[in-house]
């Protein structure tokens, strides 16, 4: 279900006066709170810094950037109502005919895009956003009306077609003949895809980070999305552009977005939902509609004026460069150890996590506090060590025993509605499946318990059995909705995962009461654990599985052992599977996007190595399939070879952004080469081999990345996104590779990549000195960059041996950040060459501890390497001491 929200109400005096609504969710974290019109609004305009989980209390009175005073002829506020609504099936793509079945059928009737085919047979005349739309609407000389969606989230993808709220406003206003008409006479309509399937970059795309459940006010710009930092161009740059104007006036933006243009796309006004009929004294769509038209006839010259020198302004506050091309001393450990500080004064010591309700698995937050751990307990702060890991660790496990957590079938839910982590936001999405089961891969490697693993695993088999298309490509989401029954005209949220008792009574017969009690179901339902679970009574008589006891003392409260038990609820839960099988499913969004993709390959090859520490004795039940772990290093290596094949253009040696019945026209933009890349780096030190870094994205001369090549002219604003969201910034990744490509190599090369990752550190300086808390991986990031000399471990000798996937395993077996790991097979003449030409002392060292029947492994760091050491044990001892103690 969605959020329960409350409305916060502003105007804007100005000569033309809208009155529209802005929704905030409160509470902000207790470190900003104290004084939310300052610090929080700094940070959330800054660079659209808006935690999951991070709210303000308050609207800005003031935009932080160094803008001139400019005015907006509109403002608006609406309130969302929350209601069920009817959702409509994807549309199958067809062409307009005569014997067409549709009463409408529009140009997107062609397009590939899910979003844009389920608005293929509205009465809206929908253009896709090309240059024929902007054409028409030079020639009629009249505005265009935008309308697109960014999956939640941070945030995210424009025109994701599992979005719950683009589909309300399809069905109040796009398939109503009134509204159409206001808008086919009126304006040119306009719907956008995120990813842009023509070669259009005109919006940015913040990585996928906004909010969804954040309905502000967005006139003018659709500004940043809240809570990411890698928006995306070619959608996104334009986007990006709208939404930060909005942020900047209003102080907020949410999706789906509504917003007008001038023919030369300049922004005019904007918002996010609109109901179709005035309300409480507040305008409903077609009383906006009328309201443009007429300021648009009256006040055209004043109302593109004020568009074109928002973006003026916004260019010069938003492409930032550096003046230094070094960072200040000191300053990667500051801003690592003040983004730690910050996140644990938001801690939830009672449920887990950081921040209030609603929750987001936010995992950059994660990787932050087990990096400082790490740190801490190198420098002997060994009890300030375990109270981060501590944080960690009970949140993970909250989470995996929460409504979160898709118990039946695997892999985890967008968010918590609720602070017990309990009623979710049922949306799956690739880029959460990705990073949590990355850090629950991190948690067990550090404590070496199973329960972690366990999660990992339950997260990767629900991908490999759901999410994975015949040629190895990953799809992209799957929706909240869903039809409760065969032939039913409505679509609800949850309906395909929660059930009634008398379900799992029917279903379990005899272990129903084992199954009930353990996830805490109940005849009237289990949403009211909060009062924020479940505020509008949708799943009265319904439940979400949620673990609220020890297992242990339910296994010992039913007289079973702990393994019998668990055997138990596995059979159950394979049981409700199968059953739920049959339920209509939700929606799948089988696009294919390369960032998202890179994400989980990273996650399915580290899980190729990382799990082998698992005790040979651990036991696995459904719906964990407890597979051979080197199984995921075929799946991870299968998903790369699709994006090669399919998304990378040898000839320009550039990528694709996404794949649906053959590769997108938009480009690759940053978040796809920094995960991507990201990926192939896991790829070939779990295993694999070595690939390539385009730096296409450097601005080599202020420094950083920017999302889109700049090729473009139609791009109105190119960005340097930093914030880490529900997706971490390219900026952010793009460091870590460059850092882990400095460590591979020797020489000028690596002092190549070191210079280019502190130049791009050096953009965002300002951002790690004063608001580290929106930046956690840019922080650890830095903080990697300031490390003297990164731990090697070089494993030499044949690698189609037992023996060396052994040491490969080892040498990944402990948590250890800056840590590199090479493998080299010196009767392999090909990679005898590349290691001889990009690290020489690493082919030496290979060849001179080559050994035909062992493999031989030697770790080093700061110019001295350890005796070589030829089994998994003696690895592992030696990667587990601290780094002055190597050698």
């Amino acid at each position: 279900m969605a959020t329960p929200l409350k409305s916060s109400f502003f105007t804007v005096h100005n000569k033309h006066r809208f009155i529209v609504s802005n929704f905030i969710n409160p509470p902000s974290p207790s470190f900003l709170s104290k004084n939310p019109s300052n610090s929080m609004l700094k940070t959330l305009l800054c660079s659209s810094f808006l935690l999951q989980n991070t709210y303000l209390y308050s609207l800005p009175r003031k935009f932080p950037y160094s803008f001139k005073h400019f005015r907006s002829p509109f403002s608006f506020v609406y309130p969302r109502p929350f209601h069920s609504c009817k959702v409509l099936a994807m549309a199958a793509p067809t062409t307009t005919s005569a014997s067409d079945s549709h009463k409408y059928s529009n140009r997107l009737a062609t397009e590939h895009s899910p979003y844009l085919l389920q608005h293929a047979h509205n009465p809206v005349n929908w253009y896709p956003w090309d240059e024929e739309a902007f054409a028409e609407a030079r020639k009629r000389n009249v505005p265009i009306f935008l309308s697109t969606n960014f999956d939640y989230l941070d945030l995210f993808e424009v025109g994701y077609s599992t979005w719950h709220w683009c589909h309300v406003m399809e069905v109040e206003s796009f398939e109503n003949e009134e509204v159409a008409k206001l808008l086919n006479d009126w304006f040119v309509s306009v719907k956008c895809n995120r990813w842009i399937e023509k070669n259009d970059q005109t919006l940015i795309r913040n990585n996928g980070k906004y909010k969804k459940d954040y309905i502000c006010c967005c006139v003018g710009l659709v500004a940043q999305f809240h809570e990411s930092s890698n928006f995306l161009i070619s959608i996104s740059s334009t986007f990006v552009v709208y939404m930060t104007y909005v942020q900047a006036l209003y102080g907020g933006g949410g999706w789906p977005l509504s917003v007008f243009l001038s023919p030369d796309l300049k922004p005019l006004m904007g918002g996010t939902y609109f109901p179709p009929e005035d309300k409480y004294g507040r305008p409903g769509f077609k009383t906006i509609l009328k309201k443009v038209k007429i300021a648009w006839d009256n006040n055209k010259d004043e109302l593109i004026q004020s568009g074109a020198f928002a973006i003026q302004q916004l260019s010069e506050a938003l492409s930032s460069s550096a003046s230094s091309t070094k960072l200040p001393d000191g300053l990667p450990q500051n801003a690592l150890h003040l983004c730690a500080e910050q996140l644990s004064g938001t801690y939830d010591s009672r449920f887990g996590g950081f921040g209030s309700a609603p929750k987001f698995p936010r995992p950059v937050e994660i990787q932050l506090m087990l990096y400082h751990s790490k740190k801490l307990e190198e420098t002997g702060k060994s009890d300030e060590a375990n109270e981060s890991k501590k944080m960690v660790l009970f949140t993970l496990q909250c989470m995996a025993k929460g409504g979160i957590h898709d118990h039946v079938g695997g892999g985890f839910h967008r968010y918590s509605v609720d602070e017990r982590w309990h009623v979710p936001h049922f949306e799956k999405m690739l880029y959460d499946q990705g990073q949590l089961s990355n850090v629950y891969l991190d948690a067990f490697s550090i404590t070496k318990d199973v329960f972690y693993s366990y999660v990992s695993r339950d997260i990767l088999d629900y991908l490999r059995r759901d999410m994975i298309g015949p040629r190895g490509e990953i799809f992209s989401a799957e929706d909240a909705d869903s039809a409760e029954s065969d032939g039913a005209s409505r679509k609800k949220e949850g309906a395909f995962y929660v059930w009634t008792t008398k379900e799992v009574e029917d279903i379990l017969g005899e272990q129903a009461n084992l199954f009930k009690e353990h996830y805490f179901m109940k005849p009237t339902g289990n949403c009211e654990l909060s009062r924020m679970s479940d505020p509008h009574n949708e799943f009265k008589g319904k439940n979400v599985l949620i673990e609220l006891n020890e297992t242990s003392a339910l296994a010992s409260k039913h007289g079973l052992s702990i393994e019998k038990y668990l055997d138990i609820l596995g059979k159950c839960r394979r049981k409700l599977f199968d059953v739920r099988s049959s339920r209509p499913r939700p929606h799948l969004d089988d696009k294919v996007i390369v960032s998202w993709n890179g994400l989980v390959i990273s996650s399915f090859a580290r899980a190729s190595q990382i799990l082998k520490s698992e005790a040979k004795s651990t036991l696995f039940n459904f719906p964990v399939v407890g597979c051979d772990p080197k199984e995921y290093m075929e799946i991870a290596e299968k998903a790369a070879t699709f994006i090669r094949r399919h998304l990378y253009d040898k000839q320009t040696q550039r990528l694709h952004h996404s794949f649906r019945n053959g590769p997108s026209k938009a480009p690759g933009f940053l978040d796809d080469y920094a995960f991507l890349i990201s990926s192939l780096l896991d790829l070939y030190e779990f295993g694999g081999g070595l690939y390539w870094l385009d730096e296409l994205f450097l601005d080599r001369e202020g420094g950083g990345f920017f999302n889109t090549p700049g090729e473009d002219p139609s791009v109105l604003l190119r960005v340097k996104e930093d914030h880490d969201g529900a997706e971490p910034s390219g900026n952010s990744v793009s460091v870590i590779n460059l850092m882990r490509l400095a460590s591979m190599v020797a020489g000028g090369k690596s002092d190549h990549y070191r210079q280019n990752a502190e130049h791009v550190l050096a953009v965002f300086e300002s951002r790690l000195k004063e608001t580290a808390v929106a930046v956690p991986l840019m922080c650890c990031a830095a903080d990697m960059l300031s490390v003297p000399s990164w731990k090697h471990v070089v494993l030499v000798g044949h690698k189609a041996s037992v023996d060396f996937e052994n040491m490969l395993a080892a040498a990944h077996a402990s948590y250890d950040p800056n840590k590199t790991v090479i493998h080299i097979d010196p009767t392999d003449t090909e990679e005898m060459d590349f290691w001889a030409e990009n690290n020489n002392n690493s082919a030496v060292m290979a060849k001179n501890n080559f050994s035909t029947d062992k493999v031989v492994a030697l770790v080093c760091q700061n110019f001295t390497c350890s005796p070589a050491v030829t089994d998994p044990k003696s690895l592992e001892h030696l990667l587990s001491k601290k780094p002055s103690v190597i050698a």
